[in-house]
């Protein structure tokens, strides 16, 4: 058995699910783009909390989930699904686990899955597959790399930039994205990591925080989004927002009943009847 279940993956249903027909060989651009075909291919979502469900990180259930039904999943899914496609096409990689900044000054907890996938001439790429806003590709891990992924911009540092983060792990890492910081663009610190390996049930752990902690945001509504090369969109709520490369944005309520066909039109997911209308009464109640 492998540590990421990669042997008990159907890889040619994961591979039609994301839309990829290319070249299997472990190589860099091969791994560039898997990554970009499963970020903009299956969404982000915690709809299974709202609907009263558990949220289970093993791959029978992630495969019956976000390829069979083709629905998505949050990061702790996104990343143990991605895991088991690489470990099943032979590449090396690492897990690990970050902390949610977006402009905190306060330590967070390990709520976010990575990999950092290793080649043979020393070379490590930062994925993040489960973010629900890219990066499009893998970052190779090299401290002040800057990319530009079709207009979405982003760094990797390896000393914050930002006030008030000193108590954090001397070796941590950044990962920025260029956003709109106090209603100008500027550098907004998306999450902090360290390279200290992490396994399945280290996922596990997260996860049970993130689906059924009080302290959690997934656990009190739903949240979703859709990401593409040319646009991104989140639904928090009730509120639709959609943001573009160039860091404008801009959103608009949505009526409850609404919800599961815009769920459907924008963010292909696609509810049962039951489920949409257990989603309808958990927002009204």
């Amino acid at each position: 058995m492998t540590t990421w279940h990669g042997d008990e993956l159907d890889l040619d249903a994961y591979l039609e699910r994301i839309g990829y027909a290319g070249n299997r060989a472990p190589t860099q651009a091969t791994l560039a783009a898997l990554h970009r075909a499963h970020t903009t291919s299956i969404p982000f979502e915690n709809l299974e909390i709202i609907l009263g469900r558990q949220i289970v990180l093993d791959l029978k259930a992630l495969q019956h989930k976000m390829i069979r039904q083709r629905r998505g999943g949050y990061c702790f899914e996104h990343v143990a699904l991605f895991a088991a496609s690489l470990e099943r096409l032979g590449f090396g990689f690492t897990a690990l686990s970050g902390r949610v900044m977006l402009g905190a000054k306060t330590i967070r907890p390990r709520t976010h899955a990575l990999l950092v996938v290793e080649f043979d001439d020393g070379g490590r790429w930062l994925c993040d597959v489960g973010f629900g806003r890219g990066p499009l590709e893998p970052i190779e891990l090299i401290a002040g790399n800057e990319v530009d992924h079709d207009g979405w911009r982003l760094k990797l540092s390896t000393a914050p930039l930002g006030a008030d983060t000193e108590v954090f792990h001397p070796e941590q890492w950044t990962l920025w994205q260029r956003s709109v910081v106090d209603g100008e663009i500027g550098w907004l610190d998306r999450h902090v990591f360290t390279l200290d390996p992490q396994y399945p049930i280290d996922f596990a752990v997260g996860n049970h925080f993130v689906s059924t902690s009080p302290r959690s945001p997934f656990v009190t509504r739903p949240f979703a989004q859709r990401f593409a090369a040319e646009i991104q969109h989140t639904l928090d709520g009730i509120t639709w927002t959609t943001t573009t490369p160039d860091g404008a944005s801009s959103e608009r309520e949505v009526g409850i009943d609404d919800l599961p066909a815009l769920l459907a039109d924008t963010f292909e997911i696609e509810l049962t009847a039951g489920d949409a209308s257990a989603l309808v009464d958990a927002m009204s109640g």
